[in-house]
């Protein structure tokens, strides 16, 4: 059987933030099964990117005083420590602000307009006339049309749900400036996909097995004609007036690819970033990019989430196809990661989980990959995190099952070697076939829990053998061999375990002094006479004290005033006083916080190239619109602390007097004009 050569990658993260757990749950799905392809003897090219296109990110670099490219580049600064800190193990990561990336995204478009699918007709949108740029829906507000609710988005309302267009918004104004939008018309171009071609290919294409029955069913509301003869897919808007930071339209100046066109062409530019400076070669595959990725042969499988179907299942294969080149051969579609009343994780609402406060507290990566790889199968359905199932089913399946085998076994070991023993009874190698096969189908709750029940089998033959009471009748030899075949079995389990636990499984192959496990030779027995190393402890318990504090949700923290009417606090040095970083910040972004009456959230510019977000408890003093603007003094070095509503990143002075109730009022620190952003207050 000829060697698979896969091609994988996983959803493009927007280059505007940190990752958040949806990002790592992804990153882990992919990164298991891999890692399985790979003990299977495949040949794997990984790759991920930043995308890095888009006016969201124009309008915040904007914000922040740099150029989009200097924003992106401190967004992907980042992306390291998360990667590493959860033994994801990308081939290359790259940018879709690239050379590569112009180039494909460019020559896609030309052959897709060259097989006359791509057209072009005047529109007419709103504009700014301050700011001098079209406006997405989303940077234009005004009252609803249908609720009369105010300051609801361009395209939909969030109280009453209903969907509109920007020109139904009554006294729409721009979010960027305030001012009143006017409608102003521009040529833009369009991928043809209501074109018959298109609609049939896909049809056909969807229906093949590249995507799961139940994105399917998903989809053929796109695809199925409606009572009157037509579909929902219309023709695709690929292009944006400049400014727009992007790759620019051959031959049109000042029109830009919409970012969601050259987003997914990401993945083959950074394809071809990795086989251009020899990643691929290193990893044994001899052809050029261009020759890889045209051979038939080539998988091609794409890991995303469930609120981008309809750019991976229809818009990006279509793409594809119509401009000449080779199709995925799935899109593997997973739900969202829920917290434990079923609720979406998110950051503003406080729900969230943080993955690097999760590293931060000590806790070990692989207890999350294990945990997200129990609850995984293969269809799209969300998986929810319940803190007590968390503690329970590492420190039973991973501590009491798994490691316990290694740690009791090893000790009636005479000499650490191993004698003749027969696990077959067992059937270890009908094991490794089934879970081989789940993995495959990345049904990997189901092979864990295959594991685990081989785990039960192993330590009730443990107890049942009793060696601590052979050794004390004199029966050692017996019971050298009840272990042995308990480290057998356990060499198995880690072969099994592999994928998802890879740290954890080096330690267990040197441990057992065995070379590299794979699916080949998995169910191989060590031998009688293999001599295994000093066993080390391999993973400690989860402390659900730890937990908690994951999840500690503290109640809103409300800025500390400067003294009126009370005593002055007790003297402190001049030393104290300079660990206290005060700075400058300008006010840039100030909104109403949703469920709270005394917070403001602030996006304050303290002079760092980037934005940081506080939440200040200054509410009942202040209208949002009024503090836009304005220069206040930030204590710069507070550590972050995780709110209800999100992570707050510092601390606006303000003063008030002692007595609330007598003297109410409210008064945030205003430096006098001449102060920059990022001056330190002395």
């Amino acid at each position: 059987m000829s060697q698979r050569k896969l091609f994988v990658t996983t959803a493009l993260p927007y280059a505007n933030g940190k990752f958040h757990i949806g990002h790592i749950m992804e990153y882990i799905q992919a990164d298991i099964w891999v890692r399985h392809q790979r003990m299977q003897g495949s040949m794997v090219h990984f790759v991920g990117a930043d995308d890095a296109h888009g006016a969201p990110i124009m309008i915040a670099a904007e914000k922040a005083g740099v150029t989009p490219q200097a924003f992106v580049a401190g967004i992907a600064a980042g992306r390291k420590e998360y990667l590493d800190g959860f033994h994801i193990r990308f081939d290359n990561w790259h940018s879709t602000d690239s050379p590569e990336n112009t180039v494909l995204a460019q020559q896609i478009y030309r052959d897709l307009k060259a097989n006359g699918l791509i057209a072009s007709k005047t529109i007419e949108q709103f504009f700014d006339p301050e700011k001098q740029m079209f406006l997405p829906d989303r940077f234009i507000k005004g009252e609803c049309p249908n609720c009369h609710a105010q300051d609801q988005y361009g395209d939909n309302c969030e109280v009453c749900s209903k969907v509109y267009s920007p020109t139904d918004l009554i006294n729409p104004y721009s979010t960027l400036s305030g001012a009143k939008p006017v409608l102003k018309t521009s040529e833009h171009f369009f991928f043809k996909l209501s074109d018959p071609r298109c609609m049939e290919f896909l049809k056909q294409w969807t229906a093949s097995g590249t995507v799961q029955p139940e994105v399917l069913n998903k989809i053929s509301e796109w695809l199925v004609p409606g009572e009157d003869g037509t579909t929902a897919l219309g023709d695709w808007d690929i292009s944006r007036d400049a400014p727009y930071f992007g790759i620019e339209i051959p031959d049109v100046p000042g029109k830009y690819f919409y970012v969601w066109l050259d987003a997914p062409v990401g993945y083959l530019a950074s394809l071809k970033n990795y086989f251009d400076k020899g990643g691929a070669k290193a990893a044994g595959e001899n052809r050029s990019f261009e020759e890889f990725i045209a051979d038939p042969a080539t998988e091609q499988y794409h890991f995303i989430g469930k609120d981008i179907i309809t750019f991976h299942t229809l818009f990006w294969p279509a793409m594809l196809y119509f401009s000449g080149r080779k199709t995925p051969n799935a899109i593997f579609v997973h739900g969202f990661l829920t917290v434990n009343n079923g609720e979406k994780m998110s950051k503003s609402r406080g729900t969230g989980l943080d993955p690097l406060k999760y590293l931060s507290l000590g806790m070990n990566p692989e207890w999350l990959r294990y945990y997200i790889a129990a609850k995984l199968n293969g269809r799209n359905e969300d998986i929810d995190f319940n803190p007590e199932d968390f503690v329970a089913r590492v420190n039973s399946d991973l501590v009491g099952k798994y490691v316990n085998i290694a740690s009791r076994a090893v000790k009636f070991l005479p000499g650490g070697k191993l004698v003749a023993g027969d696990i077959s009874s067992l059937q270890p190698g009908k094991l490794v076939e089934r879970v081989q096969s789940l993995y495959e189908s990345r049904d990997y709750g189901k092979a864990l829990r295959e594991v685990m029940a081989f785990a039960d089998e192993v330590n009730l033959r443990f107890d049942a053998a009793a060696p601590w009471k052979l050794v004390k009748e004199g029966k050692g030899d017996e019971a050298a061999k009840a272990c042995s075949e308990c480290i057998e079995a356990f060499k198995v389990l880690t072969a099994c375990l592999k994928p998802v636990l890879p740290e954890l499984a080096a330690q267990a192959e040197a441990f057992l002094q065995c070379r590299p496990l794979d699916w080949s030779h998995a169910a191989t027995p060590l031998g009688a006479g293999h001599q295994v190393g000093e066993y080390k402890h391999l993973m400690q318990r989860v402390d659900a004290k730890v937990v908690d504090s994951l999840f500690e949700a503290p109640e809103p923290v409300v800025e500390k005033v400067v003294p009126g009417g009370e005593e002055i606090a007790p003297a402190i040095t001049i030393d104290d006083f300079a660990k206290i970083d005060l700075r400058i910040a300008k006010i840039v972004e100030c909104k109403a916080v949703e469920g709270s009456t005394k917070l403001l959230q602030l996006t304050l510019d303290a002079g760092e190239g980037r934005m940081r977000n506080v939440f200040s408890g200054i509410a009942s003093a202040y209208k949002p619109e009024e503090l836009v603007g304005k220069l206040t003094v930030l204590v710069a070095n507070l550590a972050p602390r995780k709110m209800k509503f999100g992570v707050s990143e510092g601390m606006v002075l303000a003063a008030s007097h002692g007595d609330e109730k007598a003297n109410p009022g409210i008064y945030v620190l205003n430096p006098w004009p001449g102060a920059t952003p990022g001056m330190r207050v002395r």
